[in-house]
């Protein structure tokens, strides 16, 4: 049997270690240490009534979806820079959307303010009268209508189903999303939200 050269066992150690590496890498999600440090202490405090929310293991780049507001004001999540936001896809067809409304309003109404946003954005294509009545009827006060009439961005974001809420950074990118509703009101989302403010600001000087 021909022996195996040592310049080609050198070669071949070298793709073994080239392919390890990139699987380490996969299973510790990319990115550099400072961006897994951060979606691992969001992870930790992704417990109880927001278990099911996953953290990106580094920030992404979202798209700029153009709605509008409450008086019909063209507005994008690029107006809401230098806040903390939680981005919630809904429509007025959806009755785990009618379910958690209330727990949304309530979290804006604890923690909403210069740092941090809740951003009901409906989807829904009965229009913005039939979303402005919804929130009434669910007794949502604290709540800014927003309305998206393409009724695309949901797609746009690759939410393929509703609700849909993704956590953006001051600085415009994901840095986590749960497909499902979830009661944000409580103890457990307060804590993911806080934990979120600390990881990622605003800074003082934003």
């Amino acid at each position: 049997m021909p022996q195996t050269s040592p310049k080609l066992l050198a070669m071949l150690a070298g793709a073994a270690l080239l392919i390890a590496g990139g699987v380490y890498l996969i299973g510790q999600g990319g990115g550099n240490p400072q961006d897994r440090q951060a979606a691992s202490a969001l992870d930790a405090a992704a417990v109880g009534e927001v278990a099911n929310f996953v953290p990106k293991p580094a920030p992404a780049a979202m798209p700029e979806v153009p709605f509008r507001d409450g008086k019909g004001r063209e507005t994008s999540l690029g107006d809401f820079r230098g806040k903390l936001v939680l981005l919630n896809l809904w429509a007025t067809w959806c009755a785990p959307c009618r379910e958690e409304m209330p727990e949304l309003d309530r979290l804006q109404a604890e923690l909403g303010g210069e740092a941090f946003k809740v951003l009901a954005l409906s989807v829904d294509s009965a229009g913005p009268g039939a979303a402005a009545a919804f929130l009434e009827q669910v007794g949502a006060e604290n709540l800014a209508l927003y309305h998206d009439p393409s009724t695309k961005a949901n797609f746009t974001l690759g939410a393929f189903g509703l609700p849909t809420t993704i956590l953006i950074s001051p600085e415009g990118l994901e840095i986590g999303r749960m497909a499902g509703p979830a009661n944000w009101a409580s103890e457990d989302a307060k804590r993911l939200i806080l934990e979120a403010l600390s990881l990622y600001g605003p800074s003082p000087n934003s």
